[in-house]
């Protein structure tokens, strides 16, 4: 299944694949960071597709069509905002833990229902809603092999980071996955 998992470093509005996510706030109009780039790629026709799904809490995911992106679909979810966890509950227990890995499962579940095939994720919530990249990388890996060992269906998955710093911890956490 770790073959089915690709980490690329780079920019997710260039991917040509079936849908790329959207690490998007709850009104799924726009904003910042990757939120703002995939609108700014997509053109105003996502917008106005976005502005009719009466907007998304945290952890849900929606889908749009991709517009002007080379990727036919865009699967918009809602990260957690960090807010420092319970500091007394394991990683993986800890509410925002619990929101991120249901953005993942959500995405990947929505993909799969409507046949997609590849998808290109962000690291979620990584930027300015503040959640630890570290944590965060753990949490997407775990996520997405444990869909995968479920899943035929989706051919590829790819975690795609914008800085070598996240590149390097996507890695670290496949290396550990894979018992490395």
């Amino acid at each position: 299944m770790a073959e089915r998992l690709e980490i690329v470093q780079g920019d997710i509005t260039t991917l040509r694949v079936d849908a790329i996510v959207n690490a998007a706030n709850k009104t799924l109009l726009g904003g910042g960071g990757v939120d703002g780039a995939i609108h700014r790629a997509a053109g105003p026709g996502l917008l106005a597709e976005c502005r009719t799904l009466g907007g998304a809490e945290t952890g849900e995911a929606k889908m749009t069509g991709g517009y002007n992106l080379p990727a036919k679909y865009v699967i918009h979810t809602v990260g957690p905002v960090w807010r420092g966890g319970d500091k007394d509950a394991p990683i993986g227990e800890r509410e925002e833990d619990r929101l991120l890995a249901q953005c993942y499962r959500n995405s990947l579940a929505l993909a799969a229902a409507k046949g997609i095939r590849t998808i290109a994720f962000p690291a979620i919530s990584t930027g300015v809603y503040g959640f630890p990249k570290a944590r965060a990388a753990k949490i997407a890996v775990r996520e997405v092999l444990d869909f995968l060992a479920q899943d035929k269906q989706l051919e590829k998955v790819i975690l795609v980071a914008f800085d070598r710093g996240t590149y390097r911890l996507y890695q670290q956490e496949v290396r550990l996955a894979e018992g490395q």
